[in-house]
């Protein structure tokens, strides 16, 4: 990696991204899913990891977390070394990377337990090492068989690829890992046929952003069509035809699919330059508003993202915030452990195993609910910042 101008402000920029999202932590409470996974899915490659992390550093949020953003670095870094030579200048590229670190997508696998960081991860790895090599790395293929079901995404595409390639080994070596992994694994298919295919556009219009991901659409079709297609088109394809034309009769797991488009950013930003440079300069306003636009709603995302929060504060009803399920239970551990109560009953079974993580067990002498139930119960009022943003009740049972 040349140590220019550009690649000191990519290293700045990803140290000061990490650094913010380490300071979100602290904002952070365990959700129900990221529970469930942490204490019932027992030798699964994310509890095996959150696992690891806790019992060197403690059960906290720090060390939950840090992992997947240590995925994130290791990913930024693996698309940089990826767009080396692939752009015609290191300001390109220095876009192509700030809008892959910027996008809404990217930064919520960064921070949350979930699997998609890692395949991100993984995905770039492979291509990275197939760019210094020239071949295909057989050896990490087959462990992604058993890292994540997702990866017969990648499986898939390495199956189209040969074909355009015509590569026999390839071919046959694809398509087995790709059998294996639906043996193990498989994909939902099953449930009452309906239409999800707007609803799988609305969220990829999250992940990426309304503009782009609409530009990001016309780049697959265009470089489809009138450019060479490389292995990273054929990923990205894949992943977003299949995803589409899987919703038109059920819903998707949309996280399955994600990360293998979101990789192919170099692809849109690299068609979006050539149309750009092509034209004269007194045509180039169009592309330089969108661009603009762009930019500006990514930039507001990551706000948005970083201080969602402080929403509590303007929320008529602050109980009804959108993403409760990653706040309040922390600070409601807090409130208990004031009053020294190290343990509760609740019927909310996931209120109970987000408890758990916070060392709030389980103790039948006390009871709490979102509900006022039996005589005098105590209130257990959860602030931010001086506001009321949820209310628990408790009753002494014994």
């Amino acid at each position: 990696m040349r140590l220019n101008r550009y690649t000191l402000l990519f290293i700045c920029l990803l140290i000061f991204h990490t650094v913010t999202l380490i300071w979100v932590i602290g904002d952070y409470s365990i959700s129900a899913k990221e529970a469930e996974i942490f204490f019932n899915q027992e030798y699964t490659p994310l509890s095996l990891l959150t696992h690891f992390t806790t019992n060197i550093f403690g059960i906290n949020d720090y060390a939950l977390r840090i992992p997947f953003i240590l995925f994130y670095m290791g990913s930024a870094i693996l698309l940089y070394l990826l767009t080396n030579r692939y752009f015609r200048s290191d300001r390109d590229r220095f876009i192509c990377i700030v809008i892959f670190m910027l996008l809404p997508g990217v930064n919520s696998a960064a921070l949350l337990v979930n699997e998609s960081i890692i395949v991100i991860f993984g995905t770039l790895l492979y291509l990275y090492l197939y760019k210094l090599r020239k071949k295909e790395n057989y050896i990490l293929l087959f462990l992604f068989v058993f890292i994540d079901n997702s990866f017969a995404i990648l499986f898939l595409s390495l199956f189209f690829f040969s074909l355009y390639k015509k590569d026999n080994v390839l071919l046959i070596i694809s398509l087995i890992l790709f059998g294996v992994s639906m043996s193990l694994y498989g994909f939902q298919v099953d449930g009452k046929p309906k239409g999800y295919f707007l609803d799988t556009c609305a969220i990829y219009a999250t992940i990426f952003s309304p503009v782009l991901f609409i530009y990001f659409f016309y780049s697959m079709y265009r470089v489809g069509i009138k450019w060479e297609r490389n292995l990273l088109w054929y990923i990205a394809i894949t992943a977003l035809g299949l995803s589409l034309l899987f919703s038109l009769r059920q819903k998707v797991a949309i996280n399955d699919f994600a990360p293998f488009v979101v990789i192919a950013i170099p692809i849109m930003v690299k068609l979006f330059i050539h149309s750009l440079r092509v034209r004269l300069k007194e045509f180039r306003t169009i592309h330089y508003i969108m661009l603009r636009i762009t930019l500006g709603v990514l930039i507001l995302s990551f706000l948005l993202f970083i201080f969602n929060k402080s929403f509590y504060l303007f929320l008529n009803n602050p109980s009804s915030h959108a993403i409760n399920k990653h706040y309040v239970v922390k600070e409601l551990a807090e409130e208990l452990k004031k009053l020294n109560i190290q343990g509760v009953t609740t019927p909310n079974n996931k209120l109970a195993l987000r408890l758990r993580f916070y060392g709030i067990d389980a103790d039948n002498s006390m009871v709490l609910s979102e509900e006022k139930v039996g005589l005098n119960p105590k209130e257990i009022n959860v602030f931010y910042k001086d506001r009321l943003i949820k209310k628990y009740y408790l009753l002494e049972t014994q």
